[in-house]
């Protein structure tokens, strides 16, 4: 059995990637941190429609739960795809950026994805195989005002795809990111609907994304043995 791996896999974008990769037949290890509720229910109904998934609490700070998660992924069959949607967000001024903020958000989006490809890349390595999606984001692009530290981690997730596409790809494994514009998920709750309304005139599409639409962006880099190293950008043409 092909078994795929999810961090963040209890959160708006998370479980719709879980959904995406059960429906194609993987077995699916469901990381939570602090969502154990979601995750569970989750899993609850995936396996009601005839899915095969399982939830795993994982830490991303922490280097003993990835490890942990890894290798119950490894354990169920062959870990074919990572994909490392954990993340988490700051609103702040640069000038008001404590370090404990800044460590803690790199630790996150940063090391915590850092770590999840190291030891995902030790069980594909000897299969000649493995799919790696990290997930940054499109401020990891352009970078945003008043979220200069939660840009600067997102930027570090493009640079590590990049690195590893080429580390990596002569043991048959591929390495890519995706970068979500303004998705309709919990994590942009803090928005007004003011807020949302200009973001939304600022997309040429005209509307917000799903995490659906994330999740087809997922799919994509499993199903696509020569895209390696690359960024897709989700995010209705937002940062054209």
């Amino acid at each position: 059995m092909l078994t795929a791996i999810v961090t963040g896999g209890s959160g708006g974008i998370g479980s719709a990637i879980c959904r995406a990769l059960c429906e194609e037949g993987y077995h699916v290890i469901v990381c939570y941190n602090s969502g154990r509720e979601n995750a569970e229910k989750l899993v609850t109904d995936l396996t009601s429609a005839g899915h095969s998934a399982e939830a795993v609490r994982c830490d991303v700070r922490n280097e003993s739960d990835i490890i942990s998660a890894v290798d119950d992924a490894a354990s169920s069959g062959t870990l074919a795809v990572a994909v490392n949607c954990a993340g988490t967000a700051l609103f702040s001024q640069v000038q008001d950026t404590s370090v404990a903020e800044l460590s803690d958000i790199f630790s996150v989006n940063s090391t915590g994805t850092f770590l999840m490809c190291r030891e995902a890349s030790k069980k594909m390595i000897p299969n000649h195989f493995g799919r790696i999606i990290n997930i940054s984001s499109m401020w990891g692009i352009s970078g945003a005002s008043c979220e200069s530290a939660y840009s600067a981690s997102k930027a570090s997730v493009i640079g590590l795809t990049k690195a590893l596409a080429k580390e990596l790809g002569p043991s048959g494994i591929t390495v890519n990111c995706v970068a979500p514009g303004l998705i309709d998920t919990p994590m942009n709750s803090r928005l007004s609907e003011s807020d949302i309304a200009s973001l939304v005139d600022d997309t040429p599409v005209g509307r917000i994304g799903t995490p659906e639409d994330i999740a087809s962006a997922v799919l994509f880099f499993c199903n696509a043995p020569f895209v390696t190293g690359q960024t897709l950008c989700v995010d209705g043409g937002m940062t054209l």
